[in-house]
Order: C-alpha cells, then sequence, then structure tokens
C-alpha cells in the first residue's frame, strides 16, 4: 500500500479500517514484563487509539477542528506518521527522511504536516500512519535483535543527534520509547474530544 498521499476526491468517504473489519485491534499493556515489552506495549496501544478514533468517520469530519484549536484528526494521523519516520528512522538510524516528508518545505510552513492533511483522503492518511509505524516496527525489531539483550538495546544512542533544546542531544532508543509513549497518550487525549465533538462516541 502507498505512503503517498493524494487529494480527496469525496467528503464521504469513509476512513478504512481493513477489509471485513469494524473494529481495530488494541491489545492492553501487560501488568508486567521485562522493560522492553513494556514499552513497545503502551506504544502499541496508544497507536491503536489514535486509529480507532479516526476510523468509520468521513473525509470532512476527519479534517473539522474543535474550535478555538484548529487541531484535526485528518492532521493528527499524519503528524504521527512523521514523528514515527523521525525518531526511528532519521533521528535512531540517521536515514534520510521517507516520503513525503523528503520534499517538504518546512520553513515555508512548519505545520506542515497538520495543514496539507486536509486535502489528504482518509485512505492516504491511513495508508501513511500505519505504513510508518510497520516500518518503525522493523526497526525496532532489527535494531533490539542486534543486542545481546534487549535491554542493553535500549541503551543504544541516535545515530543522529541534535543540538536544540528539548529534543537535543544524542539520545537512546530508551528515551525515543518513553518520548513516544508521551506523544501518543498526548494526542489520544486530544483525539478523545476531537471525536466526541464529531459524533458522540467515547471509550474508543
Amino acid at each position: 500500500m502507498s505512503a503517498e498521499t493524494s487529494p480527496a476526491t469525496s467528503t464521504e468517504t469513509s476512513l478504512e479500517i481493513s477489509p471485513g473489519t469494524s473494529e481495530i485491534p488494541r491489545t492492553d499493556p501487560p501488568l508486567a514484563a521485562d522493560e522492553t515489552t513494556m514499552l513497545r506495549s503502551f506504544v502499541d496501544f496508544y497507536r491503536a487509539t489514535i486509529r480507532r478514533q479516526c476510523a468509520g468517520l468521513t473525509a470532512e469530519q476527519l479534517r473539522t477542528p474543535h474550535p478555538p484549536s484548529t487541531m484535526t484528526l485528518a492532521g493528527m494521523l499524519k503528524h504521527l506518521a512523521y514523528v514515527e519516520d523521525f525518531w526511528f528512522s532519521v533521528r535512531l538510524l540517521g536515514n534520510d527522511p521517507a516520503p513525503p516528508w523528503d520534499t517538504v518545505d518546512w520553513a515555508a510552513d512548519h505545520d506542515w504536516d497538520w495543514n496539507s492533511a486536509l486535502t489528504d483522503t482518509p485512505e492516504s492518511l491511513t495508508a501513511l500512519f500505519d505504513g510508518a509505524v510497520a516500518a518503525s516496527e522493523r526497526i525496532l525489531d532489527e535494531v533490539l535483535g542486534q543486542s545481546q539483550n534487549q535491554s542493553q538495546g535500549l541503551d543504544q544512542e541516535v545515530a543522529r543527534p541534535a543540538g536544540h533544546a528539548g529534543h537535543g542531544g544524542r539520545v537512546t532508543l530508551r528515551w525515543i520509547l518513553v518520548h513516544m509513549v508521551e506523544e501518543y497518550s498526548r494526542h489520544a487525549g486530544h483525539a478523545d474530544l476531537l471525536r466526541e465533538a464529531l459524533d458522540g462516541a467515547t471509550d474508543l
């Protein structure tokens, strides 16, 4: 499935979950597990939560904000796809950004991920997000599989450090996974409010 986006053709197109499936599967994190399993389980849980909050909505609903905020569920899906590529592929492995991020002029629009999502179809947003998550999981399997044990793998430093405050320096994979829990859980809270305002759905 292509990760590239395309202009929306109909505001009535619903977000595809998967053929013949009416609900996004989600597994609760274990009550007791090693550190790596626990961190990855929480990231996976919140990834699924975001997908549930977006499932079944039309293109128009996905791009509808809840004033005074300009945040939308469409923008959130695209932003989180970018976050996946940025932290696991670009920062951790040192790769160049994947499409569509490789051609973005962030200086012209530092919120390009949020803004450009307003002309994307639900299908393309889902494909972009799911593709980014799958790529991150492959990277994690590879990086952690190269270590003698997974706890040591969490100590691996990023190949591409950053100099700015907050997310600067040579952080570790452990830091990235904790940050991803923070990033996803914060946006899951936003998504709760957006979805309820759209159609009254709660406890997704």
